[in-house]
This record gives C-alpha cells, sequence and structure tokens, in this order.
C-alpha cells in the first residue's frame, strides 16, 4: 500500500569543499531551512560563538532557524529546494525527485 508521503527532511552534508542542503518533503510541507547571507552580521549577532570566527568571510552557515533576528541576515530555502556552496559559489536550485519506474517488493 505505502506511505501517502513517504518522505520529510532537511539535510545537509560536504566534502570538505563544497556543501549540499536539501529542504524536500513528499507532502510539501518541510521543516524551515535557512542560510546566511551575510556571515559578518551572523558574528555580530553571536559575538560569543568562537566557530564563526573560525571560518572565512565568505563561509555559508544552514540552520533550521535563524541565529538571531537582522533583515537580510539570512534566507530561506523554497520548499522543495537544494542549494550547493563552494569554490566562491552559491546556487539555489529546485528539487524534484521523481518515482522509480519500478517498483521492487521489499521482504518483511
Amino acid at each position: 500500500k505505502g506511505a501517502e508521503f513517504p518522505f520529510q527532511g532537511t539535510i545537509a552534508t560536504t566534502d570538505g569543499e563544497r556543501m549540499w542542503a536539501f529542504r524536500y518533503s513528499s507532502e510539501g510541507k518541510s521543516r524551515t531551512l535557512f542560510f546566511s547571507r551575510d556571515l559578518t552580521a551572523v558574528r555580530k549577532l553571536a559575538p560569543d560563538r568562537e566557530v564563526l570566527f573560525e571560518v572565512s568571510d565568505d563561509s555559508r552557515l544552514v540552520v533550521s532557524e535563524p541565529i538571531g533576528d537582522l533583515p537580510g541576515a539570512w534566507g530561506e530555502f523554497p520548499e522543495g529546494s537544494y542549494g550547493v556552496v563552494g569554490g566562491g559559489e552559491a546556487q539555489l536550485n529546485p528539487f524534484k525527485p521523481k518515482a522509480p519506474a519500478i517498483q521492487v517488493a521489499v521482504p518483511a
């Protein structure tokens, strides 16, 4: 029979050079995911967080909720999207997975 809405997730992963982050749910109501637009502004909001000063100015943070409430410091991933950051570039793209053409039974 299957689940009506089989997937809900916000995911981020890295290879040490690039970072990929995804916001998607099969229901179309994912939990939130945000990225930093301006690390300098985020550092001002949380000056006690040493890790913010250990990364370069062009680094990006991906968080489930914004740190602080500084206008313009955070951007929200749209529903059904993914972002790639690395090598001086940042991209935000639609993410629309397709169900496989063939269904395979999974033994119980």
